[in-house]
């Protein structure tokens, strides 16, 4: 069942955000999974390529073979976490909310309010992905997204972030170019130019066909620049009728 929220912000502009469900964030992640392997797979071949030519020159150190061994082990929950987690955590925070299988899927991460996901929400939201994923391989986030109405898991209620499909087509700034192209912009009209389109609505009719073509071609060519898209194609006095209409 599709879900959605409403975000009102500061300046009392109300929009909604298409909650992402259950199935498109597990092909997210199952896709990030993927990668994740992937990348692992080429680092740990990249190590074994350079320890084999490494082993062919025999070295002498002063390092016990346990603590070369804790050493490696060091080195690879390092770099297996870093994979797995950190992997979230940057792209998440400096890639607009998505990793690569969020963009393929559509969806992204945003704050609660529908602003931006910043570098403290996504390492809050990532690191209990840690928990998550050690209690029962996220089967507690499946259960909560499900429950949740925003269809949150464990690692969104604590950082306050919520999944969404990522509609840039619906944006605050597309919203408002929009609105530009469906109506005149009167308020770019000064006071003065609404009132001598006025006059010469009033008075046209008395006007001669020569004097009113030239009148009304001059009062157009003087406002036009400063007219939406959409009025451009109105001939001078069709145009000087519509802004009449809205003043």
């Amino acid at each position: 069942m599709d879900r959605s929220v409403s975000v009102r912000t500061p300046e009392s502009i109300a929009f909604s955000y298409e909650l992402a469900g259950l199935g498109s964030r597990f092909l997210a992640l199952v896709l990030d999974m993927t990668l994740q392997v992937l990348i692992l797979s080429a680092i740990f071949w990249g190590f074994a390529l350079i320890g084999s030519y490494g082993g062919k020159t025999p070295v002498k150190s002063s390092i016990s073979a346990s603590t070369l061994e804790s050493v490696v082990i060091a080195v690879i929950v390092t770099i297996v976490f870093l994979v797995f987690f950190g992997y979230f955590i940057a792209f998440e925070a400096f890639w607009n909310g998505q990793t690569p299988g969020k963009k393929v899927l559509g969806i992204r991460v945003v704050r609660d309010g529908g602003y931006p996901l910043d570098l403290a929400g996504s390492l809050i939201r990532n690191l209990v992905r840690v928990g998550e994923f050690a209690l029962g391989l996220y089967a507690i986030s499946a259960a909560a997204t499900l429950i949740s109405p925003e269809n949150k898991r464990l690692g969104d209620m604590a950082a306050g972030t919520i999944v969404v499909r990522d509609a840039r087509s619906h944006s605050l700034a597309a919203i408002r170019e929009r609105a530009d192209a469906e109506q005149p912009r009167a308020a770019m009209i000064t006071d003065e130019e609404h009132a001598l389109i006025a006059r010469f609505m009033a008075r046209r009719d008395a006007m001669s066909a020569h004097s009113r073509h030239n009148l009304a071609s001059q009062i157009a060519d003087r406002v036009r620049p400063r007219i939406s898209r959409d009025l451009q194609y109105l001939d001078d006095e069709a145009l000087l009728e519509r802004l009449n209409a809205v003043s």
